[in-house]
């Protein structure tokens, strides 16, 4: 009977099931781990200098990847760094295995050094329980290799999500039978997925053909589901609308003529129309969110059941069929082959497929309209910059194929409206938990899965600054990200609303009595050894970015950027708690922008975080 090490053991795990890169910090939980690592031929550990940014990283390389990334955690904490980024995965459905060291299991209850004891003994991994698909804590050493199996299946299948497994030290280091890990490695790694049944999918066609004026709104489960080309296919055949969630953004291409926008919020009236305006909606990897569907409110965004549109919903989850509106279908599948067997039934009952002339123009004029209203701010050469030109000058410079992540405010929000995306999967932002701080470590592991492709952060320098140690990680591992940091001295679009709301933007704007305490991030990134430009003309962006590109190392561009919000007319009802009955939103706080007219494609220059 073979021994070896579960630390070995462990890895040659990972090695079988194709990980080529976890993310961590080390500690002394974990070191026999590393130690293990370090042999190996297949696995690079990526160092970084706080768990955050670990875990974020991991989330990046997993949107980039389609697998379940790997983080690699010291106990306490360590892993209570690494949970915000773990949430933030969770909330956006991506899949990640986070294993964390733990006290030794002979010492529970004792109060050994770094024990979370206070509601039973060595409980720290309950501290992941609300966020995380399941969580494991390693009491057995045979049991282990069963429960690593389990959670790498468990976090990419259906609705995928994180995992924990919490390992006492002392069982990293135990001795263990081979052949049970050689055990769980005959089995497939891969499980077949559920799809729709003929006379679901029938219906569902039969409904769109037959309505008078059907859409598709579709959310980011559809790149969880690798299933961008089957719906691109889908809505060429019937040339149905397609509206979007944030998360949705670039699931099909913006070039596409039949992608309306995203709603909400952030989207503009026209595409707010076009949903309530539809008799029948087709909903795909949605949880109509928030944000997306106008605080639920039906006179905004949606108006779905009591006379108004009738909803058809697919998703992974049956949680969420029906939850924030009635269904009329609901059917629980795996995106990918219901809508390749949706296609199938679309041709047999369209053979010639369905035009739609006159909707198809009606977009492009409306895509066009709002594409004039932001022209001037645009091509303004005002300095600081308009938050307008820095992203149409981003979309000029980088490839179709490029990479795009973001943090929150105008590089989330202004990028979601106005930034085309023209491959789908290629844009990474933080939906569900909002995370501020995750647009730049994201970008390292977007990077690190696919070195050969244009990878650039849009951060503001509120996110960026919460955390700019990534750039040591970027250095030692040569990650030729490119930080574009969208500098307005503020939290910014939080000091628009408390600006609009309270009349003060105390505790927003990072200022002390003395006036404006401005960081040069350029100047940080040089002090981590990584290439820093700072902009001081608008004329000199783009050559920057051009410069950032052709160096082919990790640079941070930091342009100064005033704060103006994001332009909507949409509705969400925070604003009627700060301010029941006035109708106000978000303004700006910087004076000279403050006099721009209002936005003529959506009738106001207001915005939100």
């Amino acid at each position: 009977m073979a021994q070896d090490l579960i630390s070995n053991q462990l890895v040659s795990y990972l090695e079988h099931r194709g990980v080529r890169h976890i993310f961590g910090l080390c500690g002394h939980t974990n070191i026999a781990v590393l130690a293990a690592l370090s042999t190996s031929e297949q696995i690079e550990f990526v160092n970084t200098r706080h768990e955050q940014l670990a875990s974020h990283m991991a989330d990046g390389y997993a949107r980039a990847t389609g697998k379940a990334a790997v983080v690699l955690s010291h106990l306490s904490p360590g892993l209570t760094n690494a949970a915000t980024g773990v949430a933030n995965a969770a909330l956006d459905s991506i899949p990640m295995v986070v294993i964390a060291g733990d006290v030794p299991s002979h010492y529970f209850g004792k109060g050994p050094h770094q024990e979370v004891n206070l509601h039973a003994d060595a409980d720290q991994w309950e501290i992941y329980r609300p966020f995380c698909k399941r969580v494991w804590r390693v009491d057995s050493a045979h049991l282990f290799p069963e429960i690593i199996e389990k959670a790498f299946v468990l976090a990419e299948s259906g609705r995928p999500g994180p995992v924990l497994i919490d390992v006492p030290m002392d069982i990293f280091s135990k001795e263990i039978d081979v052949a049970l890990w050689d055990r769980v490695k005959l089995n497939n790694p891969t499980l077949a997925k559920p799809s729709l049944d003929e006379a679901t999918a029938e219906t569902i066609v039969r409904n769109l053909l037959d309505a008078t004026d059907p859409l598709l709104y579709v959310g980011g489960g559809v790149v969880l589901a690798n299933a961008t080309s089957e719906l691109a296919e889908f809505v060429d055949h019937l040339q149905l609308p397609v509206a979007h969630t944030l998360m949705g953004k670039g699931v099909v291409a913006d070039d596409n003529p039949m992608v309306l926008g995203m709603t909400g919020f952030w989207g503009t009236k026209f595409i707010n129309d076009m949903t309530l305006g539809a008799d029948w909606i087709l909903g795909l990897g949605t949880r109509f969110s928030e944000a997306d569907c106008s605080s639920w409110e039906e006179e905004y965004t949606f108006k779905i059941g009591d006379g108004g549109s009738k909803l058809m919903q697919i998703d992974i989850d049956p949680q969420e069929i029906g939850r924030n509106y009635p269904v009329q279908v609901g059917a629980v599948a795996d995106l990918k082959p219901a809508l390749r067997l949706l296609v199938q039934v679309a041709k047999r009952l369209a053979p010639q497929g369905v035009q739609r002339p006159e909707l198809v123009e009606r977009i492009r004029s409306e895509r066009e309209a709002f594409k004039q209203s932001n022209a001037a701010a645009v091509a303004s050469d005002d300095f600081p910059m308009r938050p307008e030109r820095i992203l149409a000058e981003v979309r000029e410079v980088l490839p179709r194929d490029g990479y795009i992540t973001t943090d929150v405010g105008w590089n989330k929000n202004g990028m979601a409206q106005q930034f085309d995306i023209y491959t789908p999967g290629h844009v990474f932002t933080p939906g569900g938990f909002a995370t501020m701080g995750f647009g730049s470590p994201a970008a390292v592991g977007v990077k690190i899965a696919h070195p050969d492709k244009l990878v650039i952060s849009l951060v503001g320098d509120g996110g960026f600054g919460q955390n700019p140690a990534v750039l040591y990680t970027a250095r030692e591992k040569n990650v030729a990200a490119i930080w574009v940091v969208m500098n307005n001295n503020a939290f910014g679009t939080i000091a628009g609303l408390e600006l609009a709301h309270y009349d003060t933007t105390y505790g927003t704007v990072f200022e002390n009595a003395d006036g404006p305490v401005v960081t040069d991030f350029a100047a940080i990134a040089t002090a981590y050894g990584v290439k820093g430009i700072r902009v001081d003309h608008a004329a000199d962006f783009k050559p920057a970015l051009q410069e950032a590109i052709a160096a082919g190392v990790p640079t941070v561009i930091d342009v100064r950027m005033v704060n103006v919000p994001t332009p909507t007319a949409g509705h969400w009802n925070i604003m009627d708690i700060y301010s029941p009955g006035k109708k106000v939103h978000h303004v700006s706080t910087d004076q000279a922008a403050a006099a721009t007219p209002a936005d003529p494609a959506t009738g106001d220059e207001s915005g939100a975080p």
